[in-house]
């Protein structure tokens, strides 16, 4: 695994109790993807012009509060012509143990029906 990204949990990511709300640990995942698929060659521009989206799998280990530090590790669990099964894992500071999880399934055509869709040549493949 690999870092792909790092933040730090602002205040209007958390709740009452200064906890990261859920929504926003899909946020830090996005963007996570977003800086991944920068690194195979799938840009904003290209991403928005090749309309893809994916499906995403939450576990939420522990809770991390306001200010922590985190960074996401990433690894390509396995891929073909028309999907990237990414495996991202969610740590506090330095900390060995994740606080959270996520599995990504990604590239699928959004300008009709659903549906898992080809990447085009220049995209680079996953390592």
């Amino acid at each position: 695994m690999s870092t792909i990204y790092r933040d730090t949990v602002k205040p209007e990511w958390v709740d009452y109790n200064g906890h990261l709300r859920d929504a926003f640990y899909m946020l830090i995942y996005s963007l996570t993807t977003d800086a991944f698929m920068d690194r195979i060659g799938l840009d904003d521009a290209g991403r928005r012009a090749r309309r893809r989206t994916l499906e995403a799998h939450i576990s939420y280990l522990r809770e991390i509060k306001e200010g922590a530090a985190v960074r996401v590790e990433a690894r390509v669990v396995a891929h073909d012509r028309k999907r990237i099964h990414l495996y991202l894992e969610m740590f506090e500071g330095d900390a060995a143990d994740p606080v959270s999880a996520c599995e990504q399934m990604m590239h699928i055509d959004t300008s009709g029906t659903p549906k898992a869709a080809s990447f085009d040549e220049d995209i680079a493949a996953p390592a």
